[in-house]
């Protein structure tokens, strides 16, 4: 039996599909001595590496509730002090983030090796409800929160963006908005297309997974329990299949 090389790098907790994508796509993956391409598959036995180095073991897989704050920069960049690169270099198992939040936002951000859990977390199908509170300049009046509420367009470059009908409502110097897109830097756009600005924006939830009372710059370990009660949540299975399938291995 074969699986695709994306999804063979993500179950190994490397990174999630998208990475694996621009790894395999930057040459830096080869599969038997030579670069591996967007339709490789792999089967037993095959040799994949990465940057030249064998693809370490894959690990438990684990999820991390993470508080970034402002100015720490999603973009894996191993050069940039402010990259969060740095953080995930410091823990004591290999994790990669899903998704991301633009560096002048803070919240919740999710950290696993999970790359199953982080395909279906991503993927524009299954409208998970991510929710933000939003501070603005000036503060938002009724007719702008509704008009966010129902639907706005925007523009970047050639091109033409239009939000999904979502739940707003107020809160002190803002309002709560509760989304199941993820268009880059989405919020922002949205506000500017109301006539506000953005000067405060953080993630507090991630489907039923909540910020909480977590410090800024914390990150805590997701128990055991609530894990497999997140991947069962997603339609997975309690434990993922590559870790059944080294149990199984080692029983036998």
């Amino acid at each position: 039996m074969s699986i695709r090389l994306c999804k063979y790098l993500a179950d190994a907790g490397l990174c999630s599909r998208r990475q694996a994508s621009r790894l395999i796509e930057q040459r830096r993956v080869q599969l038997n001595g030579a670069p591996a391409s967007h339709i490789s598959h792999v089967s037993s036995g095959d040799q994949v590496l990465i940057d030249g180095q064998p693809l370490p073991l894959a690990e438990p897989k684990q999820v991390w509730l993470y508080h970034k704050a402002v100015g720490v920069d999603c973009n894996l960049t191993p050069d940039k002090p402010d990259s969060l690169y740095h953080l995930l270099h410091s823990l004591p198992v290999r994790l990669h983030p899903v998704g991301r939040l633009d560096k002048d936002s803070c919240g919740l951000l999710l950290l696993t090796n999970d790359g199953e859990l982080t395909q279906r977390l991503l993927h524009p199908d299954f409208d998970h409800p991510k929710e933000y509170l939003v501070h603005t300049k000036p503060a938002p009046v009724a007719e702008q929160l509704a008009a966010l509420a129902a639907g706005v367009n925007w523009q970047v470059g050639p091109y033409q963006y239009k939000s999904k009908a979502c739940r707003v409502w107020p809160a002190p110097h803002g309002f709560r908005i509760e989304l199941t897109q993820g268009l880059n830097r989405q919020i922002r756009y949205m506000c500017r297309s109301v006539g506000l600005k953005v000067v405060f924006l953080q993630r507090q939830s991630l489907g039923d997974l909540q910020l909480g009372t977590l410090a800024e710059g914390h990150w805590r370990l997701l128990s055991t329990s609530d894990y497999h009660n997140l991947r069962l949540s997603l339609g997975l299975n309690a434990t993922p299949a590559d870790t059944a399938a080294a149990a199984d291995s080692a029983r036998a």
